[in-house]
């Protein structure tokens, strides 16, 4: 990863936090002051570092913990709904955004709904228990997936 590359990856995280959604090619490429062909490239180069994931069309679809698609992890941090990738991601969108959040999901077993209060980067349930399904070295086999 080059420098070039870290300054578009924090101009692009940066703007999905401020829009609230992932920020499109052009928008990246006004904030960083270079091509949209420069940004295109920076993200595959990117993707390929597994530091963002792109969709088929060069779209963000993962700039980790937040998804640019809707999930089953919904997250209520600072005023705002974000979509989480996974519910370990769900945890981190209030750790990236420096706020409490609460965290909407549900079981992927029976289906119910669970609720989860984050409070100083801290689950408030002192019983909740996590169970990831696929082990961590396969997570990027097929990380829409995991």
């Amino acid at each position: 990863m080059t420098p070039g590359d870290l300054a578009i990856r924090n101009a692009t995280y940066r703007r999905f936090v401020e829009l609230g959604r992932a920020p499109t090619v052009d928008e990246v490429a006004a904030t960083v002051g270079q091509g949209s062909s420069d940004v295109v490239a920076a993200w595959r180069r990117l993707h390929d570092a597994h530091a963002l994931v792109l969709d088929g069309g060069g779209r963000i679809r993962m700039a980790n913990p937040f998804s640019a698609v809707e999930t089953p992890h919904r997250v209520l941090a600072a005023g705002r709904e974000w979509f989480a990738n996974c519910g370990w991601d769900a945890f981190g969108i209030g750790v990236v955004l420096r706020t409490d959040s609460t965290i909407h999901t549900a079981c992927p077993d029976c289906g119910e709904a669970i609720e989860i209060e984050v409070r100083d980067h801290r689950p408030t349930g002192p019983t909740l228990v996590w169970h990831v399904l696929v082990p961590a070295r396969d997570w990027w086999a097929d990380i829409g997936f995991t």
